[in-house]
Parts: structure tokens; C-alpha cells; sequence
């Protein structure tokens, strides 16, 4: 059934600080069609932090980082599990969820970091750090979860280092999150050369190149950027900690280094707050759009399926990092 003139009204009063007037028609018959969709096949949407608006806040039930998306994705009362994200994520809500149908809407939607290293390379590392526990960032495919010790994610990566109570520690695969942890404890990093693409772009000379055009203005980096540049920042932290900072402080201005969607999306929520906006997007997360989102919904595609003995080994991995 679709949406009704109030409720598409309500949904770009919503949005409609970070999308044209010009642009919304465009979106309309995708987000009724899925909203009708996700009730007829008792189906939710989880979407990360740097979707896209129209589907972060029109269509998402559940939104969030890596890790809020981990954790929710457990309690799930759904039969199919829309990741509007990249595929990693969708492995991920699968590893939780194993009865239940994962659907990512482009097989394509990829990740630079995940990409880096091969569960190949984890036996390697092992082999020669003999009885160094793997620490392996989510980010990461199923089959590298499969050959580590525990996961992390940005939020919680420290936590996750030092609950180890190892003198060191394999971090896979950011290299800079690796090294950004490492000045934050005692515990010795070892760390893999992976980089995410939009986050290495970010330099220190881009912050003070916006500190000067914009005087005041609170910056707010991402750990997967070069340590560097978040030392050049007035706070560091996951998506999930960006957001409640600018919420908990309401700064007057503010740049989030990390994907461009996420400065819209937080944008929705504060608009007493100036958000200046360097551009680095993310070609894989915008590879998910409202339309491949319906036709996921549609034809039930793309099914996500991992190997039952990889997925128990992840599922291991994930299910102690969501303890700790």
C-alpha cells in the first residue's frame, strides 16, 4: 500500500534540510513502493551511517556503525535482513543471524579495507607471530573473521586490544586504526598495511587549510584516518562517537572527517549546527541506492550464503567481541 500524501509529506520535512525540493519527487515511488514491501514480506532495513539520507532516514529501520548495526542486527523480529551497506556488513547480520534471509542489494558493494587481506594472509601472520592473538577489524570478510581470534570495530577497538591482557597483539587490516589504538595503550600493535580509500585521502594540511576558511570550527576525524591528521583534530572517534559529540556539545560549527553522507545525516538531527563538508565519498556505499534497495525487496536478491564452517569460526569471532 503506498505511503499516504501526509507520511511522504512528514518523511521530507524530515530531509528536507539535505535534499533539494527539486530532487525529492525523484525518490518517492521507490521509498512507498519499499515501505509497502518491507510489510508484506515482514522485512527490515539496516543502513550505516554513510547511506544516503533518502535512505538513511525514509526507508532505514535500524541505523547506525559497525558496531550498533552488529549488535541489533541479533534482536532482529524479521524474516529478511535488507544491509543497505557494503557486503562485509551483510556477512555480518548473516553470521548473526543464520535463519534468516540477508539480502545486499549490490554484490558490488565492496570495501577497500576488506579487500586488503585474504584469510591466506591471516595463517601467515600466525605463523609468523606464533601465539599473538589476531585481533581483525570488521571490515573484513567472513572468511578473515573465520582465521582470527576476535573482532572490533573502530568504537571499540581499544576495549577489545586490552581485554586481550596480551603484551601484544596482531590488529588486521587498518593500518592507521592499528596505529591510532597503539598511541592510546601499552599493549604492542602489530599492524597490516590495509587503508580505507576515503578516510587515507584526508591530510593535515586539509584541516588547516579549513580552520583557516572557517575560523572556530570543531573538527572531528575518524580512526581510520592517518594518525596525523587526528592528531591535527579536536576529538577522534567512530561514526557512532562523532555524532553523540556533536549532539553532547553542540558545537557552533563542525567538519566530520569521515564519507560525506554522514555530515547530512547528522545534519537532520542538528540544524542549530553549521556542518562544513569535505567531500570524500565512498564509491561502494553509494553503489546502494532506493532502487536496488526495492528491487533486493523485490526479487529477493542478492542472497548472502557463507560456507557453514567459515561461518561458525566467524560467528565465534563476533559473538566474543560483542562480550566484551
Amino acid at each position: 500500500m503506498p505511503t499516504s500524501p501526509s507520511t511522504a509529506a512528514s518523511l521530507y520535512d524530515r530531509v528536507r534540510r539535505v535534499i533539494p525540493p527539486i530532487e525529492w519527487p525523484a525518490f518517492t515511488d521507490d521509498i512507498d513502493a519499499i515501505l509497502a514491501l518491507k510489510r508484506e514480506r515482514n522485512a527490515v532495513i539496516l543502513a550505516h551511517n554513510y547511506q544516503t539520507p533518502e535512505i538513511f532516514h525514509c526507508v532505514a529501520d535500524i541505523v547506525g556503525d559497525s558496531l550498533a548495526l552488529a549488535r541489533k542486527a541479533m534482536s532482529v523480529d524479521a524474516d529478511v535482513i535488507v544491509l543497505a551497506g557494503v557486503h562485509f556488513m551483510a556477512e555480518t547480520a548473516k553470521l548473526l543471524n543464520p535463519g534468516k534471509t540477508v539480502l545486499i542489494p549490490d554484490l558490488a558493494a565492496g570495501c577497500s579495507l576488506a579487500d586488503s587481506i585474504t584469510a591466506a594472509d591471516v595463517r601467515l601472520m600466525r605463523q609468523r607471530y606464533p601465539a599473538v592473538p589476531v585481533v581483525t577489524y570488521v571490515n573484513t570478510s567472513a572468511a578473515v573473521k573465520a582465521e582470527s581470534d576476535i573482532c572490533c570495530t573502530s568504537g571499540n577497538a581499544l576495549q577489545v586490544v586490552e581485554s586481550l591482557g596480551a603484551p601484544r597483539v596482531i590488529m588486521l587490516p587498518d593500518e592507521y586504526l592499528a596505529k591510532n589504538i597503539a598511541a592510546q595503550t601499552k599493549v604492542e600493535i602489530i599492524a597490516w598495511k590495509g587503508h580505507c580509500e576515503v578516510h587515507e585521502r584526508f591530510s593535515p594540511a586539509d584541516i588547516r587549510e579549513l580552520r583557516e576558511a572557517h575560523p572556530g570550527v570543531t573538527v572531528l576525524a575518524h580512526p581510520e584516518c592517518p594518525p596525523e591528521v587526528v592528531a591535527e583534530a579536536d576529538f577522534a572517534g567512530s561514526t557512532a562517537a562523532m555524532s553523540d559529540y556533536v549532539g553532547r556539545h553542540k558545537p557552533a560549527r563542525v567538519v566530520l572527517m569521515t564519507e560525506c553522507s554522514m555530515s547530512d545525516n547528522v545534519a537532520v538531527e542538528h540544524p542549530e549546527v553549521d556542518f562544513v563538508r569535505p567531500c570524500n565519498l565512498c564509491p561502494h556505499m553509494k553503489r546502494i541506492t532506493l532502487a536496488n534497495i526495492r528491487a533486493a525487496l523485490e526479487e529477493n536478491r542478492h542472497i548472502v550464503t557463507i560456507d557453514p564452517d567459515v561461518a561458525e569460526r566467524a560467528r565465534h569471532t563476533v559473538e566474543r567481541m560483542l562480550a566484551v
